[in-house]
This record gives C-alpha cells, structure tokens and sequence, in this order.
C-alpha cells in the first residue's frame, strides 16, 4: 500500500527545500532513530514497524497532484517543485530485525544517504515505529501475563482509525498474538482470524438455547459460544453444555465458550468444573473485556482457568502506564562526515554522535547481558570499560566470559530493500526466543531491572570533545 510523502509534517518540506536552497540537499548525512524511555515503565521494548518502513522508502514518489496541492500552499518556489518531481529515496537503512528485544537508547535505524532526502523520512519512520513497537511490546507483555494461555487481538472496534487498527494487528502478532479478529489483517498479513457472536445474536433469537443452537448449526466444528448475555452459570454453560451434546452425537465438537463479564477468575473456574463435569475437558474457555497484562496476571493468580484471552482495546491502543506513544526520536548524527551533537542541560536528550554499531554481550549461554553502542570503526571486546550514556561517571566492565553480537545488519541501500521480507511468525519466533534470554527481573510488571545500554570509552571521549569545543565556541563568541 503506497504511503503518501505528503504524509509528514510541514516542516520536514520546508526543511528540504531550504537546503535545495542553500546548496545542502546532497551533502551525505546521518541520522539515527530510537526512544529514550522503555515503554509501560517496562524493561524493554519489542521492535516492530521495519517492513512498512522500508516498503514506504522504497515507493516514496511524489505525484502531480501531490506537487499540484505543494504549489497551491504558495509557499514553495517552482525550482524546489521541479525537484520533487523526480525526487526517490536513495539512502541506505541499518536496523535489526523485526522482534528483537531492544531498549531505551538503542539506535534501532540509522539512515544515511542525501541530506534532503533523509530528512524528509523523519516523520513517515517514526510514525510506523513508533506505534508498531508499543503494540508489538504491549502484545509481549500480555503473552507473558498469560503464560501458557493464547492471545488473540481484538481491538478493530477501538482502534485508531483503519490504519491502526492494521497496524495494532501486525504489531501484535509480532509481540506474540495468535491471531486477530481483523479480516482485512488476516488477508494482508497472512494471519489466523479468529471470532465468536455477538451478544445482539442471542438477543435475536427468542431464548438463549435456540440461539446457541443455530450458531452451532452454522458452524458446527468452529462454535465459540457467548455464555454471559443473560446469566453466566445459571443460563449461558448449561445451555452451552447441551449444544456440546448435541453436537457431539452428531460427530461435531463445540470449540468453545466466551466470558466477556463479571469475575472472571471466578467464571471461568466455575465454568470449567461444569465443563468437566459434563464430560467436555476439551471445550475451551475464552476470556474478554477489557483485558491487559495486569489483569490477566490477577486472573491467573486468583486460580483462573482461561485457556484463551481475547485482547482488544488496551492492545490496540497501547493504552498503559507511559504507553500513550513510544517516544521515538529522529536525530542527525554526521553529515559530510563530521560527527554531530544536539548539547543540552538535560542529558538525558543529549544524542549520541557519530555513525555507530550496537552490540550486544551475551554470555555462553545465550543470555543477554548489555548492550554497547559504539562508533563504526571502535573495537569492543570483553573486560572492556563502557559508560552509561547520560551519567558518564558511571561505568562498568565487560564481563570476560561474554561475547559480543552486532545486533544490526544493512537492509536498504540506495534505496533499494536487500532482504526479502520476513514472514510475522519467523518475527514472533525471534520475540518469543530472545524475551527468554532477557534477564528475568527486566519482565516484571512493576519495578522491573534495569537492563544496561552503556556506550564505548572512543563514543564517551568523542562526545566530551564535542561538548567542549562547543562551550569553548561560545566563550570565544
């Protein structure tokens, strides 16, 4: 699906035609994006967004009615509208893969290439990161609240808009979903659709039997029946119940029912000793309503008996301690070659200069330990000093038993994707996998450990460099 280049903010555009302006639109620059604060005031982020990202640059165009619309704001000159005419992304993008598990201060792209060029994609990158990285990292965190019980996405309904509502699904299997309700995701991602009625279906019929016996008529091997319209243990099972019977002695199977009020822990242990009883171990127990990880984890700890849980609107909308938005920032890091540094009083909105690789030691059996941001060229080895990237004085050793992993490859280079995508569940593997080598205090809910994101003594020492000959600039002014 073709993405807009209009689908930016203004000042990107005016930005661009000022260095066509000033003869700067093809110095070579670089720019790095990533978030300074895991989200949910979690221990980690899962990185998700990449594919639409690179999608996006690879067909960025301007149409005529595009430039026509430009020329009727009466702000642009005809030479800088001659320009866009013609104008394609032509840069080159290094990032990890999809579903990696990454944190606060980690370059997760670098884009380089002409500096109009790289600076027009500011905005369009972070929009499809940033979202698609809290959905992916909110799914992770749900899949974890639920243990050995399924996840499914049921947000559409309260998504925002059509967009996202297509991004929270791709997103959300990403971080571990199996499935979503989203028809049009499940076409264009190849995901598994999943589904049960409506209350409004059992309020059509005239008692709540007939209704359940018509869905099961309709599909008789995949009936999810909705079991709390009217009462949940003294109604909605038992009739459930009779349906499973009676779909039994005709060779089918009643899939199973869904809860969607009330106390749920205790629902679902009352319904599943029902189900039991009745001779139905196999009929599942799906959970929905206003579901997030932390309920889902007091399910589960008052002895709750979901096998499945439906997540809708505080997946898709991310919603969640600091889950309003990711927070990602795009910042220019080199041009022609020279390192550059936003200073600020706050260092924590320092950026880090300089074209960089991120590392991650791991120890010999898998685990992560830290991640080292360095320059290109740095040597990092284990028993290696590395600081904390807002409070230098801070440090740290390598341990010697570690080795050392480039988290990031090239995947676009002049403007052309080198890889071929990936398909979502290879992603939701390699979320899944790397989260159980992440030490186990950074997945609490509440006080999670601080995983470390330090950077290379060379990076410091450049950084410092910088600092001063900016403050010696302006003493000397």
């Amino acid at each position: 699906m073709r993405l807009s280049p209009l689908l930016t903010d203004l000042y990107e555009l005016t930005m661009l035609a000022g260095y066509l302006e000033e003869g700067m639109a093809d110095k070579q620059a670089v720019f790095d994006l990533y978030f300074r604060a895991n989200p949910f005031a979690g221990g980690y982020a899962v990185f998700a967004g990449l594919e639409p990202a690179l999608a996006c640059l690879e067909h960025l165009r301007f149409s005529a009615d595009e430039i026509d619309y430009l020329r009727g704001l009466g702000l642009f000159k005809p030479r800088f509208l001659d320009f866009l005419r013609d104008f394609r992304f032509r840069g080159t993008v290094v990032a990890p893969p999809e579903g990696t598990v990454v944190f606060a201060n980690d370059p997760l792209l670098t884009v380089s290439g002409p500096l109009a060029e790289v600076q027009l994609v500011e905005t369009v990158l972070l929009n499809l990161i940033n979202f698609q990285t809290l959905v992916a990292t909110k799914a992770a965190r749900i899949c974890h609240a639920a243990g050995d019980g399924e996840v499914i996405e049921f947000g559409l309904r309260r998504a925002q808009g059509p967009d996202g509502g297509l991004s929270a699904s791709r997103a959300a299997c990403i971080g571990g979903a199996t499935g979503t309700s989203n028809v049009l995701a499940g076409m264009r991602f190849d995901l598994p659709v999943r589904g049960t009625h409506a209350h409004s279906w059992v309020q059509s019929f005239a008692d709540e039997l007939t209704a359940f016996r018509a869905y099961a008529a309709a599909f008789p091997d995949s009936s999810v029946l909705l079991v709390d319209t009217y009462d949940t243990l003294a109604s909605g099972v038992p009739n459930a119940i009779t349906v499973a019977g009676e779909l039994h002695a005709r060779g089918h199977s009643l899939r199973g029912i869904r809860l969607d009020s009330g106390d749920l822990a205790y629902l679902s242990r009352e319904a599943r000793r029902m189900l039991d009883a009745a001779g139905f171990p196999e009929v599942r127990i799906l959970a929905s309503n206003e579901l997030d990880e932390l309920v889902i984890d007091s399910i589960r700890n008052e002895g709750g008996r979901i096998d499945i849980y439906g997540v809708g609107t505080k997946l898709a909308t991310a919603a969640g301690p600091g889950g309003v938005a990711l927070g990602g920032v795009y910042k220019l890091v080199a041009i022609d070659g020279q390192p550059k540094m936003k200073i600020t009083s706050d260092m924590a909105k320092a950026t880090l200069p300089g074209s960089k690789r991120l590392l991650r030691a791991v120890d010999p059996d898998g685990g992560f330990v830290q991640d080292v941001i360095c320059l290109d060229d740095d040597t990092v080895a284990a028993g290696d000093t590395v600081f904390d990237p807002v409070n230098p004085l801070q440090r740290t050793t390598l341990p010697a038993h570690v080795r050392l992993v480039d988290l990031r490859r090239p995947v676009m280079a002049d403007g052309r994707r080198l890889l071929d995508p990936e398909p979502l569940d290879r992603m939701a593997e390699r979320c899944r996998h790397q989260l159980a080598l992440l030490p186990q205090g950074c997945r609490r809910f509440v006080n999670p450990h601080r995983y470390k994101v330090s950077i290379s003594a060379r990076l410091k020492e450049l950084r410092c460099a910088l600092i001063q000959a900016t403050h010696a600039g302006r003493h000397d002014a």
